[in-house]
């Protein structure tokens, strides 16, 4: 089943696991660059305003990916499925790679044990999420920290600038120009300007 719905970031009145339902298959447009994320939303946290997706991850060691999405950056909503099917042989026609392994049958071999550990990583893993997240920040804002977090790791939010290794603020408007060194000087001038120079161009793309 699929469906549209443009008007995605709710109300005030309005819970965002109403919008965004439990264990439902969505595809998400976000802003600025229409980047299109599908998932099974995991949770939702209207305190934060951000929706949690869930989806495996093939030909890889990690099982599964958790992104944190601001609600405020969502476009457009497509639904995929309401509700994942609990088995494979439910999913009809559908494409495989659209259920996550949580809605799969559990094996044979789980156990209670098994079973908390990969919940305690599910919230570490959204809780660390969560930190990336910056109501302050517009949505180009929130999209170029994203990009600059998966080609540098060490990203974090100083108000509404964003620090990337320790060396560079990126200033709103987020441009190539908002790109400055925090220290200009000393013997790592050099490969701190280099560092700069992938900043500008992360945040130019």
């Amino acid at each position: 089943m699929s469906t549209s719905n443009s008007n995605n970031g709710g109300s005030s009145s309005t819970a965002l696991c109403d919008v965004y339902p439990v264990n439902s298959i969505l595809e998400l447009t976000l802003a600025p660059n229409d980047e299109k994320v599908r998932g099974l939303v995991y949770c939702t946290d209207d305190i934060s305003n951000s929706i949690v997706l869930k989806r495996s991850l093939n030909y890889t060691t990690l099982a599964s990916e958790i992104r944190v999405i601001n609600a405020s950056c969502v476009k457009d909503k497509k639904v995929v499925m309401e509700e994942a099917p609990k088995s494979r042989k439910e999913e009809g026609g559908s494409n495989v790679e659209e259920v996550d392994e949580i809605a799969l049958p559990l094996p044979m071999n789980v156990t209670k044990k098994s079973i908390e550990e990969r919940e305690k990583r599910a919230v570490m893993l959204a809780e660390e999420s969560f930190k990336h997240i910056n109501q302050q920040a517009s949505s180009e804002g929130q999209a170029v920290f994203d990009r600059l977090l998966k080609a540098c790791n060490e990203v974090k939010w100083k108000g509404e600038s964003i620090i990337v290794l320790n060396q560079i603020r990126v200033d709103p408007p987020y441009k190539g120009e908002n790109c400055n060194l925090l220290q200009a000087g000393g013997s790592d001038r050099v490969l701190n300007e280099g560092s700069l120079d992938r900043v500008k161009r992360i945040v130019g793309a």
